[in-house]
């Protein structure tokens, strides 16, 4: 129900009504038009300003006809398609059949790139029949304008991480909690990362904190079942894993842990999640792989279901030559086996184009899926 005022106002999607004025912002944004340019352009006119021109005169011609965000999420899916096109080798997915189309879910990933992992999600949904699902965003990543009306426009709903003072942070928590909650009350599944921010280098391990917080909304001491239990038998949780050939963002991660190990810490520029989002839809990724697992019902505690969420998405990350070949360079240095595949060589070719301190962490983002399975006892 679309309330013109409700407590979830500030966190929540746009709605239908929404739609036109939202719509009109952005055509109006020389930095969306920018940013289109690259996609929906050729190469060579993509950073003129008449490719600019263009692309603000194709936007205003594709969204003239919407009036709902079923309409917008059908235009973004044809984009999408470009994106796929243009940036992965391969798209492959295993495990939707486990799942029905009259069902909902909350759907928990490994988190690698800021909109790949929940778009390729909701992509691969619409494709197979299956309603698209509300995304948790952090609101780190709505400061840009451009951002979030883009995000709210496509079913994103924010998680409150920067308020202050622990009482306004439990305020914040509990509503987004409740938030998921009445979302799967109305029968819509919702898609989260396994922990807050992206995993720069590559160790994939779902946070209880998180899915503590997801259980504020279940707290109810006249209730004679545990809080887990009522939020599973509301929606089984599935697991996701998504695989990544070649991460677009890698020496830009790389990048930041070692400042980080240097210093102590680091300092994003105002425009850079912005521009890791763009170089994470753009660029090269090789292959791609999306493996749903088998739905999670049944947990006595977040720990438990954390331990439960890892095994699937562990055991079921793809693991390609890229990998193998940063664990065979970490671990023996340089190997000529894999050398001459293509994937390997654009890997070799970003080593070599960072500083040689930075190295090692971009090699780790590969690296670390082996140390994963290995803590995991997963042969």
């Amino acid at each position: 129900m679309e309330n013109s005022m409700s407590e979830f106002d500030a966190i929540r999607p746009y709605y239908d009504h929404e739609v036109p004025d939202v719509l009109a912002r952005l055509v109006a944004s020389r930095e969306l038009a920018q940013a289109a340019s690259q996609l929906v352009m050729p190469g060579w006119l993509g950073n003129r300003s008449l490719g600019r021109w263009l692309t603000r005169f194709v936007l205003r011609l594709k969204t003239r006809n919407l009036r709902s965000i079923r309409d917008c999420q059908n235009v973004v899916a044809g984009l999408f398609e470009t994106v796929i096109d243009r940036s992965i080798d391969r798209l492959s997915v295993s495990g939707l059949d486990r799942l029905s189309p009259n069902d909902h879910y909350l759907f928990i990933s490994n988190h690698r790139d800021i909109l790949m992992d929940s778009s390729l999600l909701n992509y691969l949904l619409q494709e197979a029949g299956h309603d698209t699902c509300r995304m948790a965003v952090g609101d780190n990543l709505l400061s840009n304008t451009l951002a979030a009306d883009l995000m709210r426009l496509n079913k994103s709903f924010v998680v409150e991480r920067s308020v202050a003072g622990a009482r306004a942070q439990y305020r914040a928590l509990s509503r987004t909690s409740r938030y998921v909650q009445q979302s799967l009350q109305q029968g819509i599944s919702v898609w989260i990362a396994q922990r807050q921010g992206r995993a720069k280098d590559g160790f994939d391990r779902t946070d209880p904190a998180l899915l503590k917080m997801l259980l504020l909304a279940y707290r109810d001491k006249t209730a004679a079942d545990l809080p887990m239990q009522r939020m599973l038998q509301m929606a089984p949780a599935v697991p996701v894993s998504v695989s990544y050939e070649l991460d677009p963002c890698g020496t830009s991660k790389a990048h930041e842990l070692a400042v980080i190990d240097e210093h102590g810490g680091y300092e994003k520029s105002p425009q850079e999640d912005l521009e890791s989002m763009v170089k994470g839809l753009m660029g090269h990724k090789g292959r791609v792989r999306l493996t749903f697992g088998e739905p999670i019902s049944r947990a006595s505690s977040a720990e438990e279901l954390a331990a439960q969420l890892d095994q699937s998405i562990v055991a079921n990350t793809r693991l390609y030559p890229t990998h193998r070949y940063a664990k065979m360079v970490l671990e023996n240095g340089p190997t000529q086996e894999l050398e001459n595949h293509p994937a390997v060589q654009h890997l070799t070719a970003e080593l070599h184009a960072i500083p040689s301190a930075e190295r090692p962490y971009l090699l780790q983002q590969y690296a670390n899926i082996w140390r994963n399975r290995d803590e995991l006892n997963i042969v």
